[in-house]
């Protein structure tokens, strides 16, 4: 391996070259940042370990010198962050545990996270057998009671296989098994750190198998449970879980095959500092929660229904998620992909499929148009019951290839739909005081609107009074 690849990358990191030009303390460069410069690839997450000087207050000088932002993120163990003023390049700053580099690798949690090097002199320090272990593309723990002390990093090792494609080496694996009970201490905050970091990384259906394998998935998901129980019908080749996890797999293939306008699209970080891709991916892994609670089987054909699935498991998805710590918009965004991931292919199977149908679609689902389609098509290849045929697959995913043209043809010549009547407006017309029933009136105006049957206020004031 040419390792002189770490060195080319530091002397062209410019964060780093100030830091080498302008301070002269004993620092090291550690963790994720040296992985990424392995890989020849850049990285906005710098993790330096200061020796024979004071963390903090080199922390503050450092935040001073680029007019950064200092945070204390444990006051106890001396961890400092340092985040740009362009948020998103930071630095985490800390001292050696034990006292030195050497030892402190020791207590990392894997091998391949377990290499520095000098700003100084450039010289690498691998103790654990990082390097080699990266060559080998192996995921491989230090210490067990690394794990112990820290249980968070049981998830951490499946984070790195969904980022890397490593695989883990069975000792890990098994070490992981023996503790899963242990996830549960780490604080909420951090698990959702991992999950999102996970759904981000382009082998997430390899680590989500894995996690499974190690029965840690249903520790943090353990709606998973109701989803093995589905068994395989006549429109689903796999079982339900399996089905969940091919979905979500097949968003990522779909990503990778995409125009650079969908591709651009799903690379916004528009809730939670994490791309929509991710959170798509995540949504496809949700999208059938709703099944097991609606499941019947007709006694006369045997079939198979879940009548209303999409509504109940966009219920229960906040219930789930408040619980990992993810955010109203986040909440919200996942919510809504679950509610309407059937809406899409039905839509387009309409018998007559024109602009003003396919308008609708997009002024319901506005910025979200592009991933409720990617998740309808993931979900349609995720299916391949012996009552599915390569002829409705074709036709299901042109149609839908259609519905993305439309929008994306249509997408910037769109305004807003004005706002008619607000709900302090429709209070004071039907003499209603706050509650349910004016949310629902509400939704019944938009949808009239998006349908273009109510273009002016005084349309809206008769709808409502002849909804009521």
């Amino acid at each position: 391996m040419n390792l002189e690849i770490i060195t080319e990358k530091i002397k062209s990191d410019n964060i780093l070259i100030e830091i080498m030009k302008n301070f002269d303390e004993d620092i090291y460069l550690v963790g994720g940042a040296v992985r990424d410069f392995l890989s020849d690839k850049d990285t906005n997450d710098r993790d330096l370990i200061i020796l024979n000087s004071d963390v903090k207050e080199f922390a503050l000088k450092i935040a001073e010198y680029f007019s950064a932002t200092f945070v204390p993120l444990d006051e106890t163990n001396k961890i400092y962050r340092v985040v740009m003023p362009d948020k998103i390049n930071y630095l985490d700053i800390t001292t050696a545990v034990g006292g030195t580099v050497e030892k402190d690798l020791t207590r990392r949690d894997l091998t391949i996270n377990a290499i520095a090097v000098s700003l100084k002199t450039f010289k690498i320090i691998d103790v654990t057998g990082g390097i080699m272990d990266f060559e080998s593309k192996i995921l491989k723990i230090i210490d067990e009671n690394n794990f112990i002390d820290d249980p968070l990093r049981l998830l951490r090792v499946f984070r790195f296989q969904a980022q890397t494609g490593f695989g883990i080496e069975p000792q890990t694996f098994e070490i992981i098994k023996k503790h899963t009970d242990l996830i549960s201490k780490p604080a909420v905050e951090r698990l959702n750190y991992e999950i999102m970091h996970l759904f981000s990384g382009e082998f997430s259906d390899i680590a989500l198998k894995n996690m499974d394998k190690a029965e840690l998935l249903e520790k943090i998901f353990p709606v998973i449970n109701e989803l093995k129980q589905v068994p395989p019908n006549t429109h689903h080749h796999l079982r339900l879980f399996e089905h969940s996890l091919e979905t979500s797999r097949m968003v990522q293939e779909i990503y990778k095959k995409s125009s650079n306008d969908v591709k651009e699209h799903l690379e916004k970080k528009d809730f939670g500092g994490y791309s929509r891709l991710a959170h798509l991916k995540l949504a496809a892994f949700l999208h059938d929660i709703g099944k097991f609670s609606t499941w019947t089987i007709e006694e006369d054909t045997g079939r198979h229904r879940f009548i209303k699935h999409d509504d109940t498991g966009a219920k229960m998805a906040p219930l789930l998620l408040k619980k990992l710590a993810f955010s109203n918009k986040q909440i919200d965004y996942i919510a809504t992909m679950i509610k309407n991931h059937i809406y899409p292919s039905s839509l387009m199977c309409s018998p007559e499929i024109n602009d003003k149908i396919m308008m609708r679609y997009v002024r319901k689902m506005e910025d979200n148009s592009i991933d409720e389609i990617i998740l309808a098509k993931a979900d349609r290849l995720s299916a391949r019951g012996p009552a599915v045929s390569d002829e409705m697959v074709n036709n299901n995913i042109n149609s839908l290839n259609r519905l993305l043209k439309f929008y994306l043809d249509v997408r910037d010549t769109l305004e807003p739909l004005p706002k008619l009547l607000d709900g302090n407006d429709i209070m004071k017309i039907l003499d209603i005081k706050p509650s349910p029933k004016l949310g629902e009136i509400m939704d019944l105006l938009h949808e009239a609107q998006i349908s273009g049957e109510i273009l002016t206020k005084e349309h809206a004031v008769e709808f409502i009074k002849n909804l009521n």
